[in-house]
């Protein structure tokens, strides 16, 4: 694990997966440009994404960044691909959380198709709460009667990762892990991973603009906004660090 633009990350696939396999409990930030921008405006919100065991990298242009300021290469790896390996793995039983019960359904439907075991597993709604007011014991008494050792939350950034790490201390076993619109991706219902050229030219901001300009306008202006001085800041850790 690394620590950069104050997010401690795990970029190794092969290690994400053994201490998933090796920890009786905890959670997995998925961190794409929001959860960085985010993170670094709101010192308490950092705090949960660094009470996870790590984050993975869902931006492919924080690799960039790493590459141009430290001369490293590490590669992304996104919300939507470590769900699709977990569920395709077969390893784990898992617990489906968040999002509409039409995305839910969509989603039991695909994903069986990927791994037969996943239709007696459970997909769960959550109700339309601000994140303090959930029944956190209850949630926690459901997982652990599950029996779930993988625990997906999608409720979106910032409001997933604060889910977590307030579900945490209630629970007794299981890995959470928060993705996003991943749940929207493989539903086959209403939105789909941008095309994969756009993603190896790390346009894949510009096709979420697109479908949904009103909230990601928003979301790009503060990235915009905040990335100067990230970038500025961790080019002086490395400068000094090299006196």
């Amino acid at each position: 694990m690394n620590t950069y633009f104050n997010i401690t990350y795990e970029f190794d696939k092969q290690e994400v997966h053994r201490q998933i396999e090796l920890a009786q409990k905890g959670y997995i930030c998925v961190a794409d440009g929001v959860v960085l921008n985010t993170a670094n405006r709101n010192a308490d919100y950092l705090k949960v994404v660094n009470g996870s065991m790590f984050s993975i990298c869902d931006s492919s242009w924080v690799p960039v960044y790493i590459k141009r300021i430290y001369g490293v290469q590490y590669e992304q790896y996104c919300g939507s691909e470590i769900f699709k390996d977990i569920v395709q793995s077969g390893k784990y039983r898992m617990i489906f959380m968040g999002t509409s019960q039409a995305t839910l359904d969509g989603l039991s439907n695909e994903l069986v198709k990927m791994n037969p075991a996943v239709k007696d597993m459970q997909f769960v709604e959550l109700p339309f709460l601000n994140v303090e007011e959930f029944n956190y014991p209850a949630i926690a008494q459901m997982i652990e009667d599950d029996g779930a050792k993988i625990i997906w939350v999608a409720l979106g950034a910032p409001k997933q990762e604060r889910f977590m790490n307030l579900l945490l201390p209630h629970l007794k076993q299981g890995v959470m892990i928060g993705v996003g619109a991943a749940f929207k991706f493989y539903s086959g219902t209403s939105e789909n991973r941008c095309p994969k050229w756009m993603q190896r030219h790390h346009l894949e901001f510009i096709y979420r603009i697109l479908q949904d300009p009103k909230k990601q306008l928003k979301r790009c202006f503060w990235i915009i906004w905040t990335l100067p001085g990230l970038l500025l800041d961790e080019k002086r850790k490395y400068d000094n660090s090299r006196k």
